[in-house]
This record gives C-alpha cells, structure tokens and sequence, in this order.
C-alpha cells in the first residue's frame, strides 16, 4: 500500500496514489490466476457494491474482459438495486455475466423459516412478508456501553417496531444469515472450477482488521486483491478506475436483511471516513495524543473505540488464519 509509514499522522494519511496501486494489483491478479493456480481466468461475485466493482475493473485490467466472469447472485431479501447496478458495472467492463438466484437453496436449508420462528418469538405480529434488519447501538464514541443487537421489523403498513435480542436469539438469526454468504461461495465455487477460473475475494482491510465478513462464506476466496486497503482508499480506487457513480454513492452495506441497513448500523457504529483513520493509529500504535489532535476527538473517546476495535479484533482471530492444529502445522 503507497503510504509512507514515517508520516506525520494526520487526515492525509491514508491518500494513495491509485495508478500505482493498480499496477501492483493487476500484476497481482496475473500472477496469481496464470501462473500459480494456472487458471485461465477469474471469477468475480458482483454485488452492487463498490468493493466488487473495484476488483471487477481490476481483473479487467490485468487479465482482459474475456477472461473475467460477473456472477451475479441475489435472493429474495436483497435490494433490488444491486442486481441493477451488478449487471450495469458488467455492462459498463463488457464482461460476461451470469444470474443465479439462490432462493431456492437457502429455502431448501429452511433458512427463511427457522430465522423466522426466532423472530415471531420476539415480534409476535411478525409475518413472512414483513421486513426486518439488526443494529448495534450507535454511540459508540460518546458513551461506555455494552455491545448489544436490535432488531427492528417493519409491518406491511410502514410501522415499525424495534426489540432487543439476547445473545442466543442473535447467535440462532445469524447462524441462518450466515448461510446465505455461504451460499454465494458455493456458487462461485462451483462456476468458478466449471471454468477454470480462480475465485476473486472483494473483502477490504477493515474488513479484515475486524472481522467484517463470513468463514467460509464471503471469506472463503482463492485471492483477495485489495485486503491491504482501507474501505476509504477503495474508494480512491473506485473513482481512479471509473466505477459507476451510482455505485460509489451507495451506502455500503451487507444486504443480507430484507431491510436496508449500513455497514456503520450493522457493525462498525463509526462512519468509515473515521473508522479507517482510527484502524489506522490502532494498528500503528499512534500516540493518544496524536491522534486526538489530528482527528479533533477526546482522549476518552479513542480509548473507547479501541476498545472494541480490541473485541472485534479477539472475537475473529479465526477467520484470519487456517484452521488450528495439534502440531501447529
């Protein structure tokens, strides 16, 4: 990543210069797929976001539009719009594409229904056709509190009604939405080897530095392109390489709940152009100081941030390393 460690901390630090940072993906990309997997191409889950647009346009670059497949995989909880703007950004690289959706196989897993017999245990009125999403609290730098998940469900009549969850009832709805992620992974998988093609990840460094994605799921890839990124410089990347404006203007978000909801709602509580700048002191261990001079914050309020960027960091040390084993081999 084109950032001088040595610099001086500040609201530029995380600037990249994005033509060479493209160089050094693309060369990535074609040393991976040709001539360690040698495989003839990539495979590319194209979720409407901006992280998959990115390493869409990458693998374009590096590898020619011939030899780049758009896997498009929604169901029938996800916003409408990223299928839309998944083809649009397809159209836009002229690169083939195929729809897949997976309805079918999670209804075969009986997702919809046990999340669903969880959720009218807490929403009685709750009903098949009702939307819902779960939150964390978002006060994150100004008050101590617990980390604790809501779920909001909205009736067919635009009410809504929020409750919060207990730990198990959290553990049984995620555990189902879970699936989902996994589910796409089978599919890219399965097209992927059909192919000869490897599996192109699209997960970002505050992602990873958190724990912001599913084992096995949208984790489980052959390569991941821009995990040495912050979200924000992707979004460097995206308007260096021409991403749709569509796209980049999109709120990030996991639409995994038939309710939309924000990457910030969901897990971070702090939006990211904060978010990657603290990730970034936390990481390179940037005196209290510092930071709070740079970012205009409260010595308490980095310390409470650090604190659950620690919890997150300690409750997914897993996804970011093999399986452990006896031996340690």
């Amino acid at each position: 990543m084109d950032i001088e460690k040595k610099a001086r901390f500040g609201k530029e630090i995380l600037k990249i210069n994005p033509e060479s940072e493209t160089e050094e993906i693309t060369e990535f990309v074609r040393e991976m797929t040709l001539k360690k997997f040698r495989r003839k191409g990539v495979i590319v889950g194209l979720s409407g976001g901006i992280d998959s647009a990115v390493i869409a346009e990458l693998s374009v670059r590096a590898l020619g539009r011939q030899r780049v497949l758009g896997l498009l995989l929604p169901e029938r909880e996800s916003n409408p719009v990223s299928l839309e703007y998944g083809q649009k950004q397809a159209a836009q690289l002229g690169i083939e594409t195929l729809i897949v959706d997976i309805t079918r196989f999670l209804e075969s897993f009986g997702i919809y229904s046990r999340r669903n017999q969880i959720i009218t245990q807490i929403v009685p009125e709750f009903e098949d056709t009702f939307r819902f999403h779960i939150t964390l609290p978002q006060n994150l730098l100004e008050m101590d509190r617990f980390n604790y998940h809501s779920i909001t469900v909205e009736g067919n009549d635009g009410n809504k009604r929020t409750e919060r969850l207990s730990a198990k009832d959290w553990m049984e709805i995620s555990a189902c939405q879970n699936i989902k992620q996994r589910t796409r992974m089978i599919q890219l998988f399965y097209h992927g080897e059909r192919n000869n093609y490897l599996v192109a990840g699209t997960t970002n460094k505050s992602e990873l530095m958190q724990g912001f994605f599913v084992k096995f799921g949208d984790g489980g890839v052959d390569i991941e392109p821009i995990a040495h990124l912050y979200k924000t410089q992707v979004y460097q990347m995206a308007s260096y390489l021409g991403v749709m404006p569509e796209i980049i203007s999109r709120p990030p978000s996991p639409d995994t709940y038939s309710l939309p909801v924000s990457d910030k709602e969901f897990y971070y509580c702090i939006d990211y152009e904060l978010l990657d700048l603290l990730l970034y002191a936390y990481e390179n261990e940037i005196p209290s100081r510092e930071i709070t001079t740079a970012l205009g914050l409260e010595e308490k309020e980095v310390e409470r941030v650090f604190r659950d960027f620690k919890a997150k960091e300690q409750a997914s040390w897993h996804l970011r390393q093999i399986a452990p084993t006896v031996t340690g081999c």
